[in-house]
């Protein structure tokens, strides 16, 4: 079990988003997390990575608590976010943007004195060519489409050698025949770099081509996990979610 969350709950104040989850993520799996607006979902990524501190449970990655650490400590572990707003430096290239977070994990400085432009420069460029974004690595980030934008985050995302990768809405404000595209690189790159996957999003479409199991949210607690048909086929999932009827 690469991901495991045992009574995971968070407060704010009198209200509980997350309640009393728990999940286990097998390595190498794609798990999809949907729910409807206000279910819990981002915030629950938010607790796995410590951006938030729960106000109860735990959460084991690998076998290892890392309930409380810091978030950069997280990521040094392996566990990546590509976040719903797009976290790129939108001046700066394709290359410069991944060259950045390369030269970060591997806690590299700039040499004043030598060209900083070549720095990790082959990994960079194996980096730009699994994201499909080889034509654009001159281009600023800030003049991409947005679906190219979303390669790009990934790509940001894979510079930091995660094992599991955490995509808040990936296909987001893009379209569906580019939000396509997206998960079949999200699905290739698990693949080709052994990830697992969890993923949070709206589009079932989506959901059920690319999810190889489903866990659903409501009102902050876990109401199903399992299978797409099991999923589809879940009378409370029907009425809580997928019919669009209030639980």
């Amino acid at each position: 079990m690469i991901l495991k969350t045992v009574g995971l709950s968070k407060d704010f104040g009198s209200l509980r988003a997350v309640n009393d989850v728990s999940l286990e993520i097998k390595e190498g799996t794609i798990r999809a997390v949907i729910g409807p607006n206000g279910a819990g979902k981002t915030t629950l990524f938010d607790l796995i990575t410590n951006r938030t501190h729960p106000t109860s449970g735990k959460v084991y990655f690998q076998g290892k608590d890392i309930t409380y650490l810091p978030p950069y400590k997280i990521v040094k572990l392996g566990i990546g976010k590509c976040f719903q707003i797009s976290k790129l430096f939108p001046e700066l290239t394709v290359f410069e943007n991944i060259q950045i977070a390369c030269i970060s994990r591997a806690r590299k400085v700039f040499n004043m004195y030598s060209p900083g432009n070549n720095a990790m420069r082959d990994e960079v460029l194996q980096i730009i060519n699994s994201i499909g974004l080889t034509v654009l690595t001159d281009a600023s980030a800030g003049y991409l489409s947005y679906g190219d934008q979303r390669r790009l985050e990934i790509g940001i995302t894979l510079a930091l050698q995660p094992t599991l990768l955490l995509l808040d809405e990936p296909t987001a404000g893009v379209s569906r025949a580019e939000g396509y595209e997206v998960m079949k690189l999200i699905k290739k790159l698990a693949s080709e770099r052994a990830l697992t996957i969890v993923f949070i999003e709206h589009d079932m479409d989506i959901v059920f081509n690319y999810a190889e199991e489903i866990t659903v949210m409501h009102q902050g607690t876990t109401i199903a996990t399992g299978a797409p048909e099991a999923i589809k086929s879940n009378k409370q999932v029907q009425s809580c979610y997928l019919g669009e009827t209030v639980c």
